[in-house]
């Protein structure tokens, strides 16, 4: 299971540009999926590093709800590399984190994604890639993609199952912030079961002609 306190969380190339090109998932769901992950960081107190293709020309600039969620934020400029991996400021910023564990995010999957990936394995870091917080120019190089980086070791999750998995319990006490982040960003559904419980529990507290003449 992922340890939470030996995660460092990479989000690269998350540019407006590049999500032009993404067709295998649609760019709400995948700039929503994004977002989640940089508030949780931000919860936990991941480390987060971020980096950008050439974001000065058509790439463009990082989405910029990962800064906002994730102020914190490390971001390292690149010098035309494609692997974000072969910029040895990047590799140095997480080698400073003292942390073995990865979990990477990036468009375009079957570049930004899988390269830096693979160079993380053979590093000797664990990598966990959060697919639905990827995108990529088809499905099937999507399928290739996540074919290659597992043969090669790392462990295709998604977004729910990531944050879940380093949120560990409900019983916390910022608990309410993860049913947010599920229901801001992730399950609109799940708004609704929360305010659905929210009026059980009402109706066990005051009664229901309680609750009834509180709604007018």
């Amino acid at each position: 299971m992922i340890n939470p306190k030996d995660v460092t969380m990479l989000l690269i190339d998350h540019q407006s540009g590049l999500f032009n090109l993404v067709q295998d998932i649609p760019v709400a769901d995948l700039r929503r999926n994004v977002s989640a992950l940089a508030k949780v960081a931000t919860l936990l107190k991941l480390p987060v590093i971020t980096t950008a293709s050439v974001p000065d020309g058509p790439n463009g600039p990082l989405i910029p709800e990962i800064h906002n969620y994730a102020p914190h934020a490390r971001y390292v400029a690149r010098q035309g590399q494609i692997n974000a991996w072969d910029m040895p400021a990047f590799v140095q910023a997480i080698e400073e984190t003292g942390r073995k564990t990865l979990v990477i995010a990036a468009t375009l999957t079957s570049v930004c994604l899988a390269f830096p990936t693979i160079c993380a394995l053979a590093a000797g870091y664990k990598v966990y890639a959060v697919v639905d917080a990827c995108g990529n120019w088809s499905k099937m190089a999507t399928d290739l993609t996540l074919a290659r980086i597992t043969q090669a070791g790392a462990v295709p999750i998604d977004t729910l199952a990531v944050i879940s998995e380093m949120q560990q319990t409900w019983n916390r006490p910022d608990a309410l912030e993860y049913a947010n982040i599920f229901a801001d960003h992730m399950m609109p559904g799940y708004r609704l079961l929360m305010e659905s419980y929210d009026k059980a529990q009402s109706v066990a507290v005051h009664g229901r002609e309680t609750v009834l003449d509180a709604q007018g």
